[in-house]
């Protein structure tokens, strides 16, 4: 990403900011986290909970694991680590809509309601009320930045990878405060920067694929 955007304070000469990255606990985020480490930026890990595994009645194994797979990155990488909850804010803003629309018979993508709302709209906003600048994710995309103000999203080097479909419903105010380490790698390099980091996420197998429905079982 263009350093000429990040704009608040200076280490030594350079221009610094405070940039919050969003860790999922898999191989890509660890790797965004750490590339803004390198780069010299002040990095806080947020790890987002959105479903109530105790309240639905299943099982949250699976999502504890990832949680402490996130913890133990940031503490590898020396940088803080945060946990937050949009539970609430997954089930009206996600949930809901999703299971009125296949109602109605519509055909919908949960996943880019998740970008829109949560990923990219809440988190970006808490990362803010964190005091970050900026907010970071895993995510294969490129963003340009305006010096006028606007931003466009752009396809990520590695094709087989590229993520812009789903993030193509984030809003421009989340979109001008948003960061995409990875844009220009692919996914073996990304793999590769992990293993050479030693980071324990370097060969963690990918989650499914952006379209499957993570909130349904049975």
């Amino acid at each position: 990403f263009p350093s000429r955007v990040l704009r608040v304070g200076r280490r030594g000469g350079r221009r610094l900011a405070t940039v919050a990255v969003g860790v999922s606990g898999g191989v890509d985020s660890s790797v965004a986290a750490l590339l803004l480490k390198r780069q010299g930026h002040d990095v806080v890990g947020v790890h987002m909970s959105n479903w109530d595994h105790a309240e639905e009645g299943t099982d949250g194994e699976c999502a504890e694991r990832e949680r402490e797979d996130a913890r133990r990155v940031c503490e590898r990488l020396g940088i803080g680590f945060h946990a937050v909850s949009f539970v609430r804010e997954y089930w009206s803003d996600v949930f809901e809509p999703f299971v009125a629309g296949i109602a109605r018979g519509a055909t919908l993508n949960p996943d880019v309601a998740c970008n829109r709302h949560i990923k990219f709209d809440r988190f970006t906003a808490h990362a803010l009320a964190l005091g970050a600048d900026w907010a970071a994710t895993g995510h294969y995309a490129r963003v340009a930045h305006s010096e006028a103000g606007g931003s466009a999203l752009l396809t990520a080097v590695d094709a087989d990878k590229d993520q812009t479909y789903f993030l193509a419903a984030v809003p421009q105010a989340s979109l001008r405060r948003s960061l995409f380490p990875l844009g220009e790698l692919r996914k073996r390099e990304v793999r590769a920067i992990a293993a050479a980091a030693e980071l324990h996420t370097a060969g963690k197998r990918d989650t499914r694929g952006p379209a499957s429905v993570l909130f349904i079982s049975g």
